[in-house]
């Protein structure tokens, strides 16, 4: 698989909430903080985001779609000056799709998702994302509107299958903003998904990615990205927010713990498949980067299984 789709596997996204706004009048939401993605579009209208810790809001209009993978509070309003009211006085506890009209509707109308995340430690990975990911150039918004508008069409007839069809369109519409978001270019941001984007270090990436197990060097990584091996440090460094080895060990070390925690697997087995020699040396970077030792990961995850 590629890099993107290696990282979603770990994460296992479920869609367990998909729904439809349709806001009227003056209006201002806030939602508090989260685990998970979360994936909005807006079908109609215009409305602010304003999330915390990002210093300026976001207008958004027609066609615009927005990721928040970090789980903050976050703001959506007809007007930065409108008194927000909680999300928990506009929209039921539990809701299986359909439509939430607020203020008789008929100004803006947003569907979206909430992605649950399943796969364990999905915080190291949600930290390499941004905390929004908004597309709004008119060529990307095209490529959104077939999930968008099928969606909206879903939730509104409530057909039998329904809320299935809008969970599955949920998810193309995750993968395919996250895909347009790295096809802008990384424009100075710092992170893994912006490092995808650049031809060189996603080059890099996707050979650790490919084969992990492999006694990558900095100088073999290097090569993949047509640099010399003091730039390409740098570079790495600099777009990803860690060291190219840092990152490699990461990466061994989420994978082995999805087989910990999902398979019979001795550690020595995982160990030597992820090219550790030596099971001691391998603990002790399992540890180092999951907080646990090998075994007392797979046993709590086998704890909170039964």
């Amino acid at each position: 698989m590629d890099p993107l789709s290696d990282v979603l596997s770990l994460l296992k996204p479920q869609s367990n909430v998909s729904a439809g706004f349709d806001a009227g009048g003056d209006w201002a939401i806030e939602f508090p903080r989260n685990i998970g993605i979360k994936c909005y579009a807006v079908v109609s209208g215009q409305c602010w985001l304003a999330v915390e810790g990002v210093p300026d809001p976001v207008h958004l209009t027609a066609g615009d779609c927005f990721l928040l993978p970090g789980g903050r509070p976050f703001r959506l309003a007809s007007g930065l000056e409108v008194k927000p009211v909680g999300a928990h006085t506009v929209f039921p506890p539990a809701r299986a799709g359909g439509v939430v009209t607020y203020n008789g509707g008929g100004d803006v109308f947003l569907v979206g998702s909430r992605f649950v995340l399943s796969g364990r430690h999905a915080d190291i990975l949600l930290k390499m994302m941004p905390p929004i990911i908004h597309i709004r150039r008119e060529e990307d918004k095209a490529a959104l509107r077939w999930s968008v508008e099928r969606m909206m069409q879903e939730l509104r007839e409530g057909q039998p299958g329904g809320f299935l069809v809008a969970q599955h369109l949920s998810h193309m519409m995750l993968v395919q903003a996250l895909r347009l978001h790295m096809a802008e270019g990384p424009n100075g941001g710092v992170g893994w998904l912006f490092a995808l984007a650049d031809k060189q270090m996603g080059a890099a990436i996707g050979a650790m990615h490919e084969d992990p197990a492999h006694r990558w060097t900095l100088q073999e990584l290097a090569e993949r990205a047509g640099m010399s091996r003091s730039n390409f440090a740098l570079k790495f460094k600099e777009m990803v927010g860690t060291s190219a080895m840092e990152y490699l060990t990461r990466w061994r070390m989420l994978l082995a713990g999805e087989r910990l925690a999902n398979s019979s697997e001795h550690t020595s087995v995982i160990a030597l498949s992820l090219g550790y020699e030596s099971e001691s040396a391998f603990s002790t970077a399992f540890k180092r980067v999951m907080g646990a030792s090998p075994r007392q990961y797979g046993r709590d995850r086998s704890a909170v299984a039964a």
